[in-house]
Order: structure tokens, then sequence, then C-alpha cells
């Protein structure tokens, strides 16, 4: 074989190498690029699920607290009508080993922006069930007037709404100011999770 044909013989030798190389480096980049997409495809499926489980969360929080809320304010309505509390008392130990019960879960699951107003909701819960239990049985403490409960249910309430908007908030819901990607609630003022207690309400 003369150097010419050598010479030929090299080139096609490297062009089908160049062209072997050429279709494995294409199917590498495609499979790294299938599996990018499946990556990025899990993130958003695991994604969606975290969102639809704090959603879960919120729901059931909220629901909790509103009852709770429900079952105090039935409770002062009842105080002074010894037969009415004898109904009501059951129906309050329901609502508040359910909102507590339900906290717990909550505090594990709820970023600090939620935790903090909903620690704030549970303390106040806690406290008003405590002072009405005493009222209830005849044993206050200094401090605990009948005619200051219906104040401090009304700001329960609207301590509730005020939950209900940062999680609102947290889950991006529309019509909310400062909604955005879901986590990325404004921080509020506050102490931190405070008591158990749940309610239903306005």
């Amino acid at each position: 074989m003369g150097v010419d044909g050598a010479g030929a013989l090299v080139v096609a030798v490297v062009g089908v190498i160049g062209t072997l190389l050429s279709a494995l480096l294409t199917q590498r980049a495609a499979e790294r690029s299938r599996r990018r997409e499946q990556e990025r495809a899990e993130g958003v499926r695991e994604r969606a699920r975290e969102i639809e489980e704090r959603r879960d969360c919120y729901v059931a929080l909220n629901a909790a607290s509103r009852q709770y809320l429900a079952a105090l304010t039935d409770q002062l309505h009842a105080l002074g009508r010894p037969e009415d509390t004898e109904a009501v008392r059951p129906r309050l130990t329901e609502a508040r080993d359910l909102h507590r019960d339900v906290y717990a879960e909550a505090q594990m699951r709820l970023p600090e922006p939620v935790l903090v107003p909903a620690g704030e909701v549970a303390h106040a819960l806690g406290a008003l069930y405590g002072r009405l239990r005493r009222l209830d049985d005849g044993t206050p403490r200094p401090g605990d007037a009948l005619d200051a409960v219906p104040g401090e249910i009304d700001a329960l309430w609207e301590s509730l709404r005020e939950l209900r908007r940062a999680m609102r908030r947290d889950l991006g819901a529309p019509g909310e100011p400062g909604a955005g990607r879901p986590g990325q609630g404004v921080r509020r003022r506050g102490a931190g999770p405070g008591a158990s207690g749940a309610g239903s309400g306005r």
C-alpha cells in the first residue's frame, strides 16, 4: 500500500472514530439532560407534596383553634347557669384536647413566620381556658374577672384572623399582601409557641 493509500486509510479510520465518538457524546449528553429533567420533575413533585401537607396542617390547626375558642365562648355563656355547664364542660375538654394534639403536630411542620402567631394563639387559648375553669370551679385568682373575658375572646378571634392571614401568605394565596412562594411569609412580632388549646371561630 502506497503512502497515499495509507493516508486515505488513516483519514477513513479517523472519520469513523470521530463519528462514533460524536454519537457517543451526543447519547451521553441526552442521558444527562434526561436525568436532570427527571430530577427537576421529582423536585417539583416533592415540593407539591410538602405544600399539600402543610396546607392540610393549616386547615386542621385553623379548625381546631376555632372549635376551641367557640367552646370557650360557650363556657363563658354557661357560667351562672349551672344546668348548662354540665353539658358544656365535656365539649370544652374535647376541644382543648383536639387542639393540643393538632398544635403539637403543627409545631413540627410550621415555618417560623406561622409558628410564632400559632404559639401566641395557643398560649392565649390555654390561659383563657384556665381562667374560665377557675371561675367555673369558684376558685378564681386575682385578675380573673368575668367581665374581662368577652374582651379577651374578641381579641382571640382577631388573633385567629391574623394567624389565618399568615397561613395564607405562607401558601402564596391570592390576595394576601406579601404573598409569594410558599415558605416566604413575613415574620410577625410576638412570643414563641405556647400552651395548648383549640377553637371554632369567626
